[in-house]
């Protein structure tokens, strides 16, 4: 037998006795959705004078206690279901906003803060690159594009000082708040599988999920992030 047949002996052994376990895990987006309305909306009322700027600590406190934590356990259970949205998008949604409520607690009530605001619009470009991965589930992925803009919008407001951002960027952000409990809502029933579903606008390999079988699933995931050599 030649060194390169042995070689090939060895591989194919090695292959045969090779086991990839999948964990079956629920979806951690409406979670990371329902954190995300809580932190927006809160956000929202404070640029739009709903709630006094004397009041910015509780708003900022929630964030940390609520949103911030929730999203990042989403994000965990998002890279283990290899779900850009899930995995990488929320890990940025959430350092955003510990961003800004970290900002909110050291600053003046209302204040303008340049450097934030460069930060917001370099996070805001940066979620392109989940944004881009979405995989065809167009509302969730809308949910992380609104992200984005709402960040985009307070970090101009920021940079400027001018009202008129300000209440643009609480006017969306109401917007992307209840879009975000829209998503929430839509994930929660699907992975329910009741009768009632919410249009989440799946498309291309966004539908897999829910019509392939297992072997179809499965096909070529030697091939992907946490079980090839390199990532």
């Amino acid at each position: 037998m030649s060194v390169d047949e042995d070689e090939q002996g060895r591989r194919e052994e090695r292959l045969a006795i090779t086991r990839i376990v999948l964990r079956p895990t629920g979806t951690p987006l409406p979670l990371a959705f329902m954190a995300l309305a809580v932190a927006t909306i809160g956000v929202s009322a404070l640029q739009l004078g709903i709630i006094p700027t004397q009041e910015e600590q509780i708003v900022a406190l929630g964030i940390l206690v609520l949103t911030v934590p929730l999203q990042l356990f989403s994000s965990i259970i998002g890279f283990g279901a290899r779900d850009p949205i899930a995995g990488t998008g929320m890990a940025m949604v959430a350092g955003t906003w510990a961003l800004i409520a970290v900002a909110m607690l050291v600053t003046p009530d209302g204040a303008s803060i340049s450097a934030l605001g460069v930060l917001l619009i370099t996070a805001a470009l940066a979620m392109l690159a989940p944004i881009l991965g979405a995989k065809g589930k167009l509302v969730a992925a809308a949910v992380l594009a609104g992200s984005a803009l709402r960040f985009a919008i307070t970090g101009v407001a920021h940079l400027t000082g001018s009202d008129g951002w300000e209440t643009a960027a609480g006017i969306f952000g109401f917007a992307l708040g209840a879009l975000a409990i829209y998503a929430a809502i839509g994930f929660e029933t699907e992975e329910a599988g009741g009768p009632f579903h919410l249009p989440l606008l799946r498309r291309g390999s966004g539908t897999k999920p829910l019509a392939d079988d297992m072997g179809e699933q499965v096909e070529g995931i030697a091939r992907e992030a946490g079980v090839r050599r390199q990532l």
